[in-house]
């Protein structure tokens, strides 16, 4: 269990190029002082090396991460969104795929994201000049080759976001040294992914396991980088979009789905483990500091209790505030839950009422009826839940982990890649059915699992759709469908594909056709459980006069422009933007990086 005093915590200090770390004290990721000690120094030994690492998860906890990264730049897609055209403002203009070179959010992650690769590659350094590697104590070179693997993998995850983010990008892979020329100029992207997995092949066997480690999954160990040369190998091999807005991917893209699927097999064989058939409790682990090893998480962020955001931006809404009757404080939701991603879940599937929330939380600390079908929260985090309220007045900071990679993703991969090269195997089709069985109850194994799987794998294209079908009921509110989206090359038309879906439910209510709840019925029970009378189905009436009513299909439609607003305006980018049918997810570099760039940078392309 996490707390303040013994666990992984997030340093709150970005480090400066000519600063350094002292020695090690007993948090994680968390140093004592700024030192000036040179780099031959700090990685000379065990411990100040240890530092000089920390220094790169430091970013995790700057809002380049924790509310960007991890959540609010993540959307829109066909199972997270919020609206963007309704306001001018840097998020929103992110959300809306026009966002301005001045947007103060892009120049924040492109700022931190190449302050934590410049960490990470004076560790390399460090730690590959110290002659440690090589160690005659045991103890000493195996913990070097953890810590230069982590250096490695925490680099390659900032390459990986910069990529989908900015498209090519200065690739940087040294320490900085004064009189460096800084000013590089692009690198194409293929070429970065290529040359970050080849560093992860290089160190991943180096590595420690999770249960190896001090901190467990609250530090990158080998799971983890081996998930992640998986996971950049599929981003290597899938679509992206070229300055011309039209979609590309490499003619070798066969050769990286390869690398994902023996990467992901390679976990699967040395380091397997069942599935926890508790699919809500992998969540509450989050929400209650649970951190076990060789479980379903493989890394999560470790947020200390004064820092993430988890909990205020993210997950179930709760109404606090200085005159509320709890000590939970106040808990909003950036991202919603399209309701056509609500109703394609099967009913028996136990991942939906985990995914998708149907409630908040009220100043009175009773749950409540969530208002209206755009408002469905990411139901798997909640900061109601924290076993030790922070206070009514508390908003941010909740100290909630985030996940950064399951078991589950790592055997979704592996199917996805298999299918990819060889069609619907029984290797391919056996991954797949580890991740569904947990999503029903044995009894309906045989219809559900079984039988669907048999259906599904008449074809390779049946399989594939499938998969993308399965993560999104599978991975719904963690935020990473965006990049499934775009390697796939799919975005816009999944995009287009939900405002068809929610148009349809909307008519289909409007005109009394449908079989799906046009209003909800909820209540209280007799314990104050929260309880949906309809949540699959209409019904004519309620049974008696204690079940409260609201709209919920009916709420889609709009007797002015027939549709919500949202409906037609917060996804029409996505698909009529400047190159209708291709989605423009890519982003201006931000003018102070191009300023910086003494005319080495530009933003040519993509319709900028």
């Amino acid at each position: 269990m996490k707390n303040i005093y013994n666990s992984a915590k997030i340093i709150l200090t970005s480090l400066s190029l000519t600063l350094c770390l002292s020695a090690c004290d007993d948090d994680f990721m968390e140093p004592d002082s700024l030192s000036t000690f040179d780099n031959n120094y700090i990685y000379s030994n065990v411990d100040d090396a240890r530092n000089g690492v920390n220094a790169i998860y430091s970013y995790f906890n700057q809002d380049a991460f924790r509310s960007r990264l991890s959540n609010n730049m993540a959307g829109n897609t066909d199972i997270e969104h919020q609206s963007g055209w309704s306001s001018n403002g840097d998020r929103y203009q992110i959300w809306n795929l026009d966002a301005l070179p001045s947007n103060r959010d892009l120049d924040i992650v492109w700022t931190y994201a190449y302050q934590a690769i410049r960490d990470a590659n004076i560790s390399i350094e460090g730690i590959t000049n110290s002659g440690n590697l090589e160690n005659e104590d045991e103890t000493v070179r195996k913990t070097m080759h953890q810590l230069l693997g982590e250096a490695y993998t925490l680099r390659a995850y900032w390459y990986s976001m910069l990529i989908y983010y900015f498209g090519d990008v200065p690739y940087v892979v040294n320490a900085p040294v004064a009189g460096d020329d800084f000013n590089l100029p692009k690198t194409d992207r293929n070429t970065i992914l290529s040359g970050e997995i080849q560093k992860l092949i290089e160190v991943e066997e180096n590595m420690l396991w999770a249960d190896e480690t001090r901190f467990g999954v609250e530090q990158v160990n080998r799971e983890y980088t081996l998930g992640m040369i998986a996971r950049l190998s599929l981003q290597r091999g899938g679509y992206y979009l070229k300055p011309d807005l039209s979609q590309a991917r490499a003619s070798d893209y066969k050769e990286y789905y390869t690398i994902a699927r023996d990467y992901a097999k390679k976990l699967m064989d040395l380091k397997d483990r069942p599935l926890p058939t508790d699919f809500r409790q992998i969540f509450l682990n989050n929400v209650t500091f649970q951190t076990p090893v060789n479980s379903e998480i493989l890394f999560e962020v470790p947020f200390s209790l004064n820092s993430g955001d988890v909990g205020w931006n993210i997950g179930i809404e709760v109404e606090g505030g200085p005159t509320s009757s709890h000590n939970y404080g106040s808990g909003n939701n950036y991202m919603a839950m399209p309701v056509t991603y609500y109703f394609s879940f099967d009913t028996l599937d136990v991942r939906r009422d985990v995914t998708c929330g149907l409630y908040r939380i009220n100043a009175d600390f009773e749950p409540e009826f969530i208002d209206g079908p755009m408002n469905i929260s990411q139901g798997k985090w909640g900061r109601h839940l924290l076993e030790t309220p922070p206070g009514a007045s508390t908003a941010k900071s909740t100290g909630i982990n985030w996940p950064m990679l399951r078991y589950a993703d790592v055997l979704l991969m592996y199917a996805e890649a298999e299918n990819e090269l060889n069609g619907p195997t029984s290797e391919a089709q056996n991954a797949l059915r580890r991740v569904r069985q947990r999503a029903f109850e044995d009894t309906d194994w045989a219809e559900k699992v079984d039988q669907y799987i048999n259906n599904i794998s008449a074809s390779k294209d049946s399989f594939f759709e499938a998969i993308v079908n399965e993560r999104a009921w599978e991975f719904g509110g963690e935020m990473i469908r965006k990049y499934e989206l775009i390697r796939w090359g799919i975005y816009s038309e999944k995009m287009e594909e939900t405002v068809e879906g929610l148009k349809q439910l909307a008519d289909e209510a409007y005109n009394g056709t449908t079989d799906l709840p046009d209003y909800m019925y909820w209540k209280l029970d007799e314990e104050g459980n929260f309880t949906i009378l309809n949540p699959n189905s209409r019904v004519v009436a309620p049974p008696d006069d204690t079940w409260n009513q609201v709209p919920f299909l009916l709420d889609l439609h709009d007797d002015t422009t027939t549709y919500d607003e949202w409906i037609l305006r917060d996804w029409e980018n996505y698909i009529n933007g400047p190159n209708p049918g291709v989605a423009r997810y890519i982003f201006p570099i931000p003018t102070i990086a191009i300023e910086n760039s003494q005319g080495t940078l530009q933003n040519d392309g993509y319709g900028f």
